[in-house]
Parts: C-alpha cells; structure tokens; sequence
C-alpha cells in the first residue's frame, strides 16, 4: 500500500504539537478500514503522566467517529533522521484495533514500514480475558 500521503499527514499534524517541555513534536496519522484518515500530535502537561502521545490522539479519534479497525500509523518525530518508533503505551493501545502497518518516517518520505506485532509480540488483548 502506498503510504506517502499518511506520512503528508502527519507532518502537518505534527505542527498542533504542544510540547514545552520537551520540545520533542510528534505527528501521526491513523488510516482506519473506512479509509478515513484521522490525524494527532503529541500533547504534553506538566505533570507527565497526564501527557499523550500523537499516536493515541489519533487512534482515538478514529475510534470516538466509528472507526473498529486501524490498518496504518504513520509517526513522524522531531529529531532530525531519527525514527520516532511508537512508546510501549501505544504499543499495546493499538493492538486493541488490529495489527496495523507502523509506517516510520525520517525525511517525509516512507523510510520504514513494520506491523505492529513486530514491535509488541505476544501483546495482551481481548482473548486473554478469557
């Protein structure tokens, strides 16, 4: 699948980041099986357990307008030529809604593609509330 406008996406998302603190903006992008696209940034507070990734605003999003299923996340950090790879929190809220494609981006373009279960295997979801 091409994913180069998820990652336009998500570059302009990144531009609602707050991040005084760090300084550190991250955008995302989540493509839901409608085919909507849904867009987040990385929202920090000063007590840091209150902050939220760009990945989950995002997802949630998606979620809160009737999205069930995410097929792609695109992320794109601030640190020029580095991958900014989704946190462990984000990791395992996204395999509530599937085993979608991380799509990783360090110069606008697509420069790296993984799925989710790459990155967090063995996660736990809903089969373990068994």
């Amino acid at each position: 699948m091409e994913y180069s406008n998820l990652i336009k996406e998500a570059v302009k998302a990144r531009e609602n980041s707050y991040s005084p603190y760090s300084n550190f903006k991250v955008g995302a992008a989540v493509l839901g099986k409608s085919g909507k696209v849904y867009t987040g940034a990385n929202i920090e507070n000063a007590s840091y357990g209150a902050s939220i990734c760009a990945e989950r605003v995002a997802c949630t999003r998606a979620i809160f307008e009737g999205e069930k299923e995410i097929l792609a996340v695109a992320i794109v950090g601030s640190k020029e030529g580095a991958l900014c790879y989704p946190c462990g929190i984000c990791r395992q809220f996204l395999c509530e809604f599937g085993n979608p494609d991380i799509v990783l981006s360090k110069s606008g373009e697509v420069d790296k593609i993984l799925k989710l279960s790459e990155l967090i295997p063995n996660s736990f979801t809903s089969s373990d509330m068994d």
